[in-house]
């Protein structure tokens, strides 16, 4: 904002208010910088997140336990440091996305509106169905031919409940460990060490995938190694990590989510 002759509180009030989210024409445009902000990506994931921790809580009498991988590495890294059990993990990420939340919208004064929640769902909707199509098409033709399995894996041998449960599970915890902790921090890594941005982008997503893929084949649930696998997850993972950097955490976390129920209900015998 500009003044010609003297400011009047009430001008810098409004360059305050909005600060962090610059004015572009038409909504659209604004509507693609505020889903990428902390604030609509972590309340958009929290009813994910319930889900997921009370399908968790539903079957852990007759599953002994049973989680999604990401989750239960999260934990272990965390009751390292003396948080133990589902309350102390909870209240960690709790407090941490409250903090995240409160400390934007303090600087950004971003404001809330239902109708960005709701083109949020749509995105991750149409993501999720285009995703196995974009994914398979790609693996095909890295490997030269058709090989990709019907299946899910794992979850093929679960009840179909515990399958969709798992799947919500990996929309949170596995976005949230290989894209926000992964490529982020390999990210800045890049980053500190003079990598131009754009390349930074480039090397993260590729290193992360790679990193996401071999994954699903580690621990008592791990799949057994096939060429054809490792390549769709990896791809996979390439495609999650795309989307992460350009559409954020959020929408990355249901287009996962969404996309997991879908192979589960389809494929379940």
């Amino acid at each position: 904002m500009d003044c010609s002759g003297p400011c009047s509180r009430a001008d810098f009030s409004n360059r305050r208010a909005t600060r962090g989210v610059p004015h572009r024409s038409g909504p659209m445009p604004r509507y693609f910088q505020l889903t990428r902000k902390h604030t609509y990506s972590l309340l958009f994931v929290l009813p994910l997140l319930i889900a997921y921790e009370a399908g968790a809580r539903m079957i852990s009498g007759r599953a002994h336990g049973l989680r999604n991988g990401a989750d239960v590495l999260l934990r272990s890294v965390l009751a390292v440091g003396g948080v133990h059990g589902t309350l102390g993990f909870t209240a960690v990420l709790a407090v941490v996305a409250i903090l995240l939340i409160v400390r934007e919208r303090r600087r950004e004064k971003v404001p809330l509106q239902a109708g960005v929640f709701a083109g949020m769902m749509a995105e991750s909707v149409v993501y999720a169905l285009l995703f196995g199509i974009v994914v398979g098409t790609l693996t095909q033709w890295l490997l030269g031919s058709w090989q990709l399995s019907g299946g899910t894996g794992v979850l093929d041998r679960l009840p179909l409940f515990d399958g969709i449960v798992l799947s919500l599970g990996a929309g949170v915890y596995e976005e949230l460990l290989f894209r926000v902790v992964l490529v982020g921090g390999l990210l800045a890594i890049f980053l500190s060490t003079g990598v131009k941005k754009k390349s930074a982008r480039v090397y993260a997503a590729l290193l992360a995938a790679a990193v996401f893929s071999a994954f699903h084949y580690i621990g008592p649930y791990g799949d057994q190694f096939q060429t054809w696998s490792f390549v769709f997850r990896f791809v996979s993972g390439l495609a999650l990590n795309v989307l992460f950097i350009s559409r954020g955490f959020g929408i990355a976390a249901w287009t996962h989510a969404l996309y997991d129920v879908f192979l589960t209900v389809t494929h379940h015998p």
